[in-house]
């Protein structure tokens, strides 16, 4: 059973499938999610911290999803390959999380605006995460690089740092060359697009 605030963020998110984020009402959310409408304020503080949160969640639950792909032995450029594939797909039916890897927001997402700062911080102890606003999409780009280049070859300490630094710009081709396919299509390419540029010796070209 979700606890309140995931129930909340839920309820936020359906919502959101059918309005703009302006029409959005945070009592309708509580009222979805079966809570008061003080509990969503004790959670969140105001619609602004909801969107802060939903949209901070949709980050983790993409990083979390990056990492399941990841597990998948596949050998390292078919790993690329899925994890392009599963990037582009997941993009196209989550309209926050292509929000989040292109930067492209519009009316009707809850693109967070920034938090005011003060002495005290929050004081919505619930919020502090999300308070930091969301990352931005060349931050995504280099989290997912790195959880990449962990999982292709975990801790062994075999390659050189020229080897390293060879393997860190491929992961990063195959993430760029899926926000590329996010952005520009045809999404359906991407699989061929990745394994085509990491197959040969001109990748490093594909990446410039």
């Amino acid at each position: 059973m979700p606890t309140a605030r995931e129930a909340l963020l839920n309820a936020a998110l359906t919502a959101l499938a059918g309005l703009p984020w302006s029409a959005v009402r945070m009592v309708d959310v509580a009222s979805a999610a079966s809570v008061s409408r003080q509990t969503l304020y004790n959670e969140f503080g105001s619609k602004d911290g909801l969107a802060r949160a939903l949209v901070r969640r949709e980050a983790d639950s993409y990083l979390k999803g990056v990492d399941r792909v990841l597990a998948e032995r596949a050998g390292d450029a078919e790993q690329l390959v899925r994890l392009a594939e599963w990037t582009v797909a997941e993009a196209r039916s989550r309209p926050l999380l292509r929000a989040l890897l292109t930067g492209c927001w519009h009316e009707r997402l809850p693109a967070p605006r920034p938090v005011a700062r003060s002495a005290g911080g929050s004081g919505v102890p619930a919020q502090r995460r999300a308070d930091a606003g969301h990352p931005a999409p060349g931050e995504l780009v280099t989290a997912v690089r790195d959880r990449s280049l962990a999982a292709l070859e975990p801790g062994t300490g075999r390659r050189t740092d020229e080897g390293e630094a060879e393997a860190a710009e491929r992961c990063e081709l195959a993430v760029r060359l899926a926000l590329s396919c996010v952005v520009a299509g045809p999404a359906e390419g991407v699989g061929r697009l990745v394994r085509t540029a990491l197959s040969g010796p001109g990748w490093r070209a594909a990446g410039r």
